[in-house]
């Protein structure tokens, strides 16, 4: 009605090029089919038991049932500090270098909000996790993208990132005031070293700029591969804040736990900030986020195990499909280059006709980045009989593209 009246920070926001699948996908389940579902990282596994009791626990306390504290109630935040302690040997004040958001998104919302002058520029390997790139966008900044390159066993061309990092530092203007980097990677579940990190921080004290870090998947890693922190390297308070959430590692997608941890000027920003946008978690809910972090962590091995078990099976079963994927190191994902046979379709027109034609979803790589065409990546939440149904659903869909060569 009121054309005149626009609103400018959503024109800086793409259509979601997952939002094509997500409503083919409705679409399809409306009808009645059965779509074998890989497209989103939304675990299927319940919480473990412990966590679920320590939250009705708590919820029967009425006294908890008010506003909480929007950085994190203290033992929340001393569990944080405690968990880096234990994993990475880092020492943390809980109340000036920890803050607990509701999941990661959130915190990279409000953290970019929060730190991004109008026309401040951010670094992002491009392919990214969205809101990596566009909670800057939407603040207000400018993000410089540039492409990861990795190897057959996902393992990160760590010379080459940082060449192509210093090139755009010498050729970016304004410049750079952030470098974001998350590893393991999603979507592509690429890995870096610990000397990454080495190199990273002491680069950042030379050209003066801000890390900030996200390891969201640092706890699902196979074989004899440990996800590395910036914050086990000295120094790195000074110059980088890391990120985790809850959602993966413990099966607690829904429940939106995440944390910030590191310098505490960005630190103190991102509490600030919060503090005026939101009252927190409730606080049942970080109370047993504490116990989740101080608790026995076998069930995190056993979620591991489970997302290791399920890759071995879907590469297993979509290699006799006609499908060849390499094995990863880490995350609950896998991610596929497009067959052979069907790579002139492009990662979004595949994605749609394997949903409609094979009723089989999957996350297309270009929604990622324009480094990602060419790819899909596949969320491995589904068990073993429906991933080797997908696996025969997809044998049959490829044989037209097979036949036609």
């Amino acid at each position: 009605m009121f054309d005149e009246i626009q609103f400018d920070r959503m024109k800086r926001l793409p259509k979601y090029v997952f939002a094509e699948v997500n409503e083919l996908k409705m679409a399809e389940r409306r009808a009645g089919a059965d779509v074998i579902d890989f497209s989103m990282g939304n675990p299927d596994g319940d919480t473990p038991e412990h966590i679920r009791e320590k939250l009705i626990e708590s919820a029967q306390k009425t006294k908890t049932h008010g506003y909480s504290t929007s950085k994190g109630i203290p033992k929340l935040l001393g569990a944080i500090a405690d968990w880096y302690k234990r994993r990475y040997d880092c020492d943390l004040d809980p109340m000036t270098e920890c803050v607990a958001t509701m999941g990661s998104k959130e915190g990279y919302a409000h953290l970019a909000y929060a730190i991004t002058n109008l026309g401040d520029v951010t670094i992002v390997p491009d392919p990214t996790y969205p809101i990596h790139e566009y909670a800057f966008i939407l603040a207000g900044g400018s993000v410089i993208k540039f492409g990861i390159e990795f190897d057959e066993d996902f393992k990160v061309d760590e010379d080459k990132f940082f060449q192509d990092l210093v090139k755009i530092f010498k050729e970016s203007s304004p410049r750079p005031k952030f470098v974001l980097v998350n590893f393991p990677h999603n979507p592509t579940t690429a890995t870096v070293t610990q000397d990454f990190y080495v190199r990273l921080v002491a680069l950042a004290k030379e050209l003066r700029f801000y890390v900030i870090s996200d390891i969201a998947y640092g706890d699902i890693t196979f074989g004899d591969y440990v996800t590395p922190s910036i914050m086990s390297i000295p120094g790195a308070k000074d110059v980088a804040v890391e990120s985790f959430t809850l959602s993966k590692s413990y099966n607690m997608a829904g429940w939106r736990v995440g944390f910030f941890v590191g310098n505490k000027k960005l630190i103190g920003a991102l509490q600030k900030i919060k503090s005026w946008l939101d009252y927190g978690m409730f606080t049942p809910i970080q109370v047993a986020a504490t116990i989740a972090l101080n608790g026995d962590q076998q069930c995190v091995r056993d979620i591991t195990a489970k997302y290791e078990h399920r890759q071995d099976i879907l590469l297993e079963a979509f290699d006799r499909a006609g499908w060849h994927i390499r094995k990863n190191q880490s995350s609950m994902f896998v991610w596929a280059k497009l067959p052979e046979c069907v790579a002139h379709l492009g990662s979004l027109e595949f994605s749609k006709r394997l949903l409609v034609e094979a009723g089989v979803a999957v996350a297309p790589g270009i929604g990622f980045g324009e480094y990602g065409e060419g790819y899909v990546r596949i969320a491995l939440i589904e068990n073993d009989n429906r991933i080797r149904q997908a696996a025969r659903n997809i044998k049959e869909f490829l044989r037209q593209f097979e036949e036609k060569k």
